[in-house]
This record gives structure tokens, sequence and C-alpha cells, in this order.
């Protein structure tokens, strides 16, 4: 039996944090899909579209052979069925993310009790990474180049250049 883990997300925008999380999973199960939540109608709070984010995973991640990117929509442990995955795959990177993992790991056990979450610790390194974060930095022209791939990066600096009408001012994120 091929054992394989779903690892959800917004993804938006993929950085390090993510990635290290993503080989880390793939060491562990025979193929890991990494599956970038698709809210079916344009979200305000999201940067880039669906279509864009699994474009960055997969040109971040290159050809890795156990991993694969696809878009879902809906709940987390019906995608996990419908691919028969055996583990959702979920992180933490700090003690207030607990919460919100313990939580929504009881209700996806509840949901489907043959779906395992596995939960993986960051990496020291990445702990303070959040898609918000490089959004916000990214916002104001800061570099974010140790935080996300370089394809992410011009992603970033495009968008907000074109948010920005080619001026380098800041862009609240709050609004």
């Amino acid at each position: 039996m091929i054992s394989r883990a779903v690892y959800p997300g917004t993804f938006d925008p993929v950085h390090f944090g993510h990635l290290n999380l993503m080989e880390r999973a793939a060491v562990l199960f025979d193929e890991l899909v990494v599956a970038v939540y698709d809210h079916g109608i344009p979200s305000k709070s999201l940067l880039f579209s669906v279509e864009e984010r699994v474009q960055m995973i997969q040109e971040a991640l290159g050809s890795r052979d156990k991993i694969r990117v696809e878009r879902y929509g809906g709940l987390t442990v019906d995608f996990a069925r419908q691919i028969n995955a055996r583990a959702i795959v979920r992180g933490l990177r700090v003690f207030s993310d607990f919460e919100f993992e313990f939580r929504m790991a009881l209700a996806n056990q509840r949901l489907a009790p043959e779906i395992e979450v596995v939960t993986l610790i960051t990496r020291e390194q990445h702990t303070f990474l959040s898609g918000s974060t490089v959004r916000e930095i990214a916002s104001f022209g800061g570099d974010v180049t140790s935080m996300v791939p370089e394809n992410v990066s011009k992603a970033l600096q495009e968008r907000f250049r074109q948010e920005n009408n080619g001026y380098n001012r800041p862009v609240s994120l709050r609004d």
C-alpha cells in the first residue's frame, strides 16, 4: 500500500518554512500532495490566484518524484479521501499555532477518523515566517530573498509594483 499524505494550505505566498516541511514530509511518506486551497471566489485577502500559487510552488520545488502540487476546494478531509491520503500534514511554528492546529486536528478526526494528522515542528530558522509577514515586508519594498525562493520574490515585487502603479509606496494589507 502506498502511503500518501496531503499538506494543505493557501501558500500565499509559499516560503522557505513551507518548502522545508514539504521536503521533510516527503521523506516520511511515499507520496506528498501539496494541496493549494482554492477558495472558489476571488478573495481580497489573497495576493495571488490559485493558479499563480500552484505555479510558484511547482517552480520552487523543481522536479521531485515524491511531491506533486494540486489545487482543491472544500473540506481537506474530503480531498484527502478523494486522493486516498492516509494523513494530513500540518506545521507548527510557535506555541500560539498549537491551539488552532489542535482544534482543527480534533475536528478532522471527528469527520474522518481513518485519516491521521501528522504535525511537524518547524525548523528554528523558520519560526518567524508566515505568508502575512512575507507579504507585509514585500509590500513596503523590503528584501524577502532570505524568506522565499527567487521566483516568489520576483512575483511579489511585480505584484506590489502593479498595485502601487509603479511607485514603491507602502500598501496596507489590513484594508
